[in-house]
């Protein structure tokens, strides 16, 4: 066998019912590498949200350790967050790994990775990209030549959760395209050993059109004109997929993943006009109409807590010399988290009915807690419902999304298609974690696996 290389495809929400099921008589070549790899369902991270789950996936490392618990993190000295980046990851990657071994790797447009950071190879940052003339790629150079062969470089469809769909969908359609161009380009012209791309369209294309293509939505309307949509852009993904596919040898090992899967939204929990109306949160005056919690409308000093809306729900506890206005001393913190737990985990819906939750301590569930993690993490009726921020609703439960329409949200399983290079073909396999991609890649290229690390070795 020859010099070891690697391409991976991280398809951003890809969920294993359509890969797998629905949607493979459609994607040929992915069949063909299901037919002559290792295939499954990839469990998330917790939570399963794409910051952290690809940089846990390419570090081996979980949320906590990494101190990413969503795509915001909390401001030192501060109540409120702000958007992560890569200056947040305090751990090496696999590419670092790679690039310490003499190995020339391409990190293409992975989230977590703005700014850019010096690599053996080649970085062009994901989504989230910093803002004004920061650099968007390592090293400078690289960037006159990619929009000159490729045009403005796009890192992502703005305002996706909207109702133009047409608009939507030609500019996710556009913006993937270029990527694999880009990802093809790269692969010709800089002879990486590893490359990694991530195509964040697909969860584009998830958020804006999961009613429409799923008839098992409560939403969808049989006969809607986009109902084929899915089909079609899987179709085009799986056309990519086979373009590189073609630019790849036998020694060449190929994974396809994602960072989670995706399901159907029936709505969102309002947590914080939750922890409103059983005291915890205190606000100076009642919100005239629904809107964002306004911290400085937060009476702090009679607020116990308070919560971050998104996928799942981060309760933080108004902890005195932690927070600003620290309220709850610290020796009664603990008891206060566990009562919250069970309230929690009785909760009603508007009509009496009960709603399933998870509720987390962090300091419980990761092997270390770094940054600033919530006190509580609570996922709603298993990823149904979100968490809804924003106070005023005058109810529990409400049937959409408080950030604008999107009738999707994440699941904890993602895909996993590896096959070629060095990894045995074991059909279907079953426990495949986000982890395991790591200490896997590592293992093709015959790298030592660095001590700690989380994740299963697929070469073995």
């Amino acid at each position: 066998m020859g010099k070891p290389r690697m391409i991976v495809v991280g398809l951003d929400c890809a969920a294993p019912t359509l890969v797998f099921d629905r949607y493979r008589d459609s994607m040929p070549n992915l069949g063909s590498l299901i037919e002559g790899g290792t295939w499954g369902p990839l469990r998330s991270s917790e939570p399963p949200i794409t910051v952290p789950a690809w940089t846990c996936m390419v570090s081996g490392r979980d949320p906590g350790e990494l101190g990413l618990y969503g795509f915001r993190n909390r401001i030192a000295g501060k109540t409120g967050l702000r958007i992560a980046n890569a200056q947040d990851v305090r751990v090496k990657r696999v590419w670092d790994w790679l690039g310490d071994h003499g190995f020339r790797v391409a990190s293409l447009f992975v989230p977590l990775t703005s700014p850019p950071s010096p690599v053996r190879g080649d970085m062009i940052s994901g989504f989230l990209l910093q803002s004004g003339d920061a650099p968007w790629c390592f090293p400078r150079s690289l960037a006159p030549e990619i929009e000159e062969r490729f045009g403005p470089y796009i890192p992502d469809v703005e305002n996706f959760r909207a109702d133009d769909l047409e608009r939507i969908d030609e500019e996710i359609r556009t913006m993937t395209r270029q990527h694999f161009d880009i990802a093809e380009h790269i692969w010709l012209e800089k002879k990486p050993d590893f490359m990694m791309m991530v195509e964040i369209g697909l969860d584009r294309f998830h958020h804006a059109f999961w009613r429409h293509i799923d008839p098992h939505h409560p939403k969808h309307e049989p006969g809607n004109r986009w109902f084929d949509s899915g089909r079609e852009y899987y179709a085009l993904l799986d056309a990519e997929i086979g373009r590189l596919r073609e630019l790849a040898d036998g020694d060449t090992t190929f994974l396809v993943v994602s960072d989670h899967g995706a399901r159907a939204m029936r709505g969102g929990f309002c947590i914080n006009d939750w922890l409103i109306r059983r005291g915890y949160l205190v606000l100076k005056d009642p919100p005239g109409t629904v809107s964002p919690l306004d911290h400085d409308r937060v009476d702090w000093s009679q607020t116990i807590a308070w919560a971050e809306g998104g996928y799942y729900a981060r309760i933080f506890l108004n902890v005195a010399g932690r927070e600003p206005h620290g309220l709850v001393p610290t020796h009664e913190a603990t008891a206060l988290t566990n009562r919250l737990r069970r309230e929690l985990g009785a909760l009603q819906d508007d009509d009496g009915c009960a709603i399933s939750t998870m509720v987390r301590d962090p300091k419980e569930h990761y092997r270390e807690v770094r940054g600033f993690p919530p006190d509580l993490m609570v996922y709603f009726d298993d990823l149904a419902l979100r968490a809804i921020g924003s106070v005023g609703h005058g109810r529990s439960i409400i049937p959409e999304n408080d950030t604008g329409p999107d009738t999707c949200n994440h699941d904890w399983n993602g895909i996993f298609v590896v096959s070629g290079g060095r990894v045995p073909a074991r059909g279907r396999v079953e426990g495949a974690e986000i982890y395991d991609v790591t200490p896997t890649t590592l293992s093709v290229f015959g790298v030592e696996r660095p001590p700690g690390i989380l994740g299963r070795d697929w070469t073995a």
